[in-house]
């Protein structure tokens, strides 16, 4: 019997992540521009044929405006690709990255694919979030009638989760505080910097993810704002006491990040030394209201198919939406904290959420080479109740 195709993973590049806001470092230049430029600079660096690409697929979170139109497609021929090689764009909310890299998997090992650019790309300050609702009801009757308290914003979700799993302030805190530590203490080996076009000719260089706060501390932190405060939830989850801030959530940002997946057979003929094995992976849906907790079944999920348990797993990349998130996803699956987001996570480095799957993908192989372990894991939380899930194993 012919033996399985394995998926794996060449390299990866991504751009700083910047705020999302007048005089953000992204601001000026164009998504498919941004996804453009580290897909071309990826293939020079490995001297690929871009001919040879079987595929581009990007996740956006937000597909309309700037970033609408097929930005997979528009990516590829504005990267200087032959018109033969296609496209598409997807969208699994903040976990549209990470679908994309799985799509890619999928399709390796189903032997349609040999060579595969996904990634995603979100500019957040062009193309805010729920804009593509365009102030529309995007949830029709029979969902509406399925669930008559209505869907709750995610903050409040994340809410509902500190107050499942007994999260004190104080913890989200110190949570918070610990990924601008660890994220300022990482140097990405993975991140590119940009030049972006200014008005009246010329560029300036983007350079550093720029939600980092390296000043940050506990004191300053615990002035903030609960940011979430919504007087209707008040009212249907009366145990909420309103913990989640600003220093405790994942920023607004621009950004994009490409990787580039191949079948193991291709990469040997190609002559590239992969980073990492695709060992599998998993997509699951969870109760919507608490939205977040999907992170939970999809690893369990993950482990099942792949055979494997959480003692196999070295280290760990769980995406800090909200602290509440990766804390409940720690205290339900009893994974000490140190083996979890060792570099930080979107709490400091922001969350442009259709590009942040790449990210963790490359905090995690780096994580795994600085460590020796061999297998990490990484969970992706998304709106409306999913996860993606992914197991890689370390190649270099």
């Amino acid at each position: 019997m012919e033996s399985r195709t394995t998926a794996v993973v060449i390299d990866l590049a991504r751009s700083p992540f910047a705020r999302a806001k007048e005089g953000g470092g992204l601001r000026g230049i164009h998504p498919v521009d941004l996804a453009a430029t580290l897909m071309r600079g990826l293939v020079a660096k490995h001297g690929i044929d871009p001919a040879r690409i079987d595929d581009v697929i990007l996740g956006t979170a937000n597909p309309i405006a700037e970033q609408g139109g097929n930005i997979g497609r528009h990516a590829a021929l504005a990267a200087g690709f032959p018109p033969s090689v296609p496209g598409m764009q997807i969208d699994r909310k903040c976990g549209s990255g990470q679908q994309a890299i799985e799509l890619a998997v999928h399709g390796i090992v189903a032997g349609t694919y040999d060579l595969v650019i996904a990634g995603g790309v979100e500019l957040m300050s062009l193309v805010p979030m729920r804009a593509n609702r365009m102030g529309k009801d995007s949830h029709g009757r029979l969902l509406r009638e399925r669930y008559a308290d209505g869907l709750p914003h995610q903050g409040v979700s994340a809410e509902l989760i500190a107050v499942r799993y007994g999260l004190a302030r104080e913890a989200l805190d110190a949570y918070g505080l610990r990924s601008h530590r660890l994220a300022s203490a990482f140097d990405d080996p993975f991140l590119v910097p940009i030049d972006v076009p200014v008005d009246g000719g010329g560029t300036r260089r983007a350079a550093f993810d720029e939600g980092i706060r390296r000043d940050t501390s506990a004191e300053r932190l615990a002035k903030l704002a609960p940011a979430f405060v919504d007087h209707a939830a008040k009212k249907l989850y009366p145990e909420i006491d309103w913990r989640i801030t600003a220093g405790n959530s994942s920023q607004v940002s621009d950004g994009a990040g490409i990787a580039l997946i191949a079948s193991e057979r291709v990469a040997n003929e190609l002559g590239f030394r992969p980073l990492a094995r695709i060992v599998g992976s998993a997509v699951v849906g969870d109760d919507p209201i608490l939205a977040l907790t999907g992170v939970i079944p999809a690893t369990k999920r993950v482990l099942a198919r792949t055979g494997l348990s959480i003692d196999d797993i070295g280290r760990f990349e769980v995406n800090e939406a909200f602290a509440s998130v990766p804390l409940a996803w720690a205290a339900e699956l009893n994974v000490p904290i140190d083996r979890m987001n060792v570099h930080g996570g979107a709490i400091a480095f922001g969350h442009p959420v259709g590009a942040s799957g790449v990210r963790l993908l490359g905090s995690l192989i780096a994580a795994l080479e600085r460590s020796g372990e061999r297998r990490g894991l990484q969970v992706m939380c998304e709106g409306g109740g999913m996860s993606n899930a992914l197991v890689i194993e370390r190649m270099s």
